[in-house]
């Protein structure tokens, strides 16, 4: 053989070692895939973190066992079915629904996926499952309190400043649960003797137009309703806040995290752990529709003292007793 033709059956050989690997890879199953779907952007990274932890105890690691794909609607709710129309397409082994607007797109883009979902409102009452304990579809999930929670948050502002007679209560009138939520404070508001000015702002732009209204119709403290957007406008908002000097409390710790006063709400980042969890069992063999969805009851009250110097405002110790992280 001579020394070119040796160093072409070499070559053939070569190629013929790097072919062997994949096909003995074609023999093994496919990695099943997470269909990842939000309505908000990947600085969610908290949510995230927990997700993969859930997804990591039920024995599954991204990029070893399962795969993973991302899509991220980037608070623009209409991308959302083209996003999910995307993952069905690619015949995704379960997809993750990370809010109410992915959650209730997904349902409509296949009813033969699994879906799981973690989500702020009411899943029966948004359609995704005919009841908790039985969601009877492709659908499960993990529920978090968030539109019931304005009457306790009014309770804090007032045992932080019981002298606050007006109170503002901003809110996205196109979240679902906004109706409930005011209907809520309202009555609160009556029975501690305070009264509510609701200030509806659907969009970023309208954020600032509600502060800067504030200096014609001064209020005492603000009470921040939940909405994704508000959630994705944090900064804005204690920034606002702080420069109007206004008491507020926000729904999420994120808020306090970024300068807000105080926040009281729900732990989330549980919530998503636990749908990582059912995210994993789905992907053994189990069912949504055996699967009851997860009512994720952990509450946590924030307390910025840095914001509270600046206003120099002094939390009663009362308050300080039952915060469970205090930010100084």
């Amino acid at each position: 053989m001579s020394g070119m033709e040796r160093r072409e059956f070499i070559t053939l050989l070569g190629g013929a070692a790097a072919a062997w690997p994949l096909a003995a890879r074609a023999q093994q199953p496919a990695m099943p895939v997470i269909g990842f779907l939000s309505s908000s952007s990947a600085d969610r990274a908290r949510y995230l973190t927990a997700f993969r932890h859930g997804v990591r105890e039920a024995g599954y690691v991204e990029g070893q066992n399962v795969a993973i794909e991302y899509r991220w609607a980037q608070d623009q709710y209409d991308r959302l079915p083209d996003l999910a129309a995307d993952l069905v397409r690619r015949q995704v082994t379960v997809i993750a629904a990370h809010d109410t607007p992915s959650s209730i797109v997904a349902k409509a883009a296949t009813t033969t996926i699994p879906i799981v979902f973690a989500s702020g409102g009411d899943p029966v009452k948004l359609g995704l499952v005919a009841s908790l304990n039985r969601p009877g579809g492709n659908v499960t999930g993990v529920t978090f309190v968030v539109a019931e929670l304005g009457a306790k948050q009014l309770g804090l502002l007032h045992e932080l400043q019981p002298g606050a007679v007006r109170v503002g209560v901003l809110v996205d009138p196109n979240f679902a649960g906004t109706q409930s939520f005011v209907s809520d404070v309202q009555a609160a508001a009556l029975s501690i003797g305070k009264q509510i000015g609701v200030l509806e702002a659907p969009t970023g732009r309208d954020i600032d137009t509600a502060f800067a209204r504030l200096a014609q119709k001064p209020i005492d403290a603000l009470l921040v309703g939940p909405t994704a957007l508000f959630d994705n406008r944090r900064v804005q908002l204690a920034t606002l806040a702080a420069y109007h000097r206004v008491p507020a409390i926000y729904p999420r710790r994120e808020f306090a995290e970024v300068g807000g006063l105080m926040s009281y709400g729900t732990i989330i980042t549980d919530a998503y752990r636990q749908a990582g969890v059912y995210t994993g069992r789905i992907l053994k063999g189990e069912k949504p529709a055996d699967l009851p969805v997860i009512q994720s009851i952990k509450f946590e009250f924030v307390i910025n003292l840095n914001t509270a110097k600046a206003f120099g405002l002094s939390f009663p110790p009362g308050l300080l007793a039952i915060a469970d992280e205090v930010i100084e």
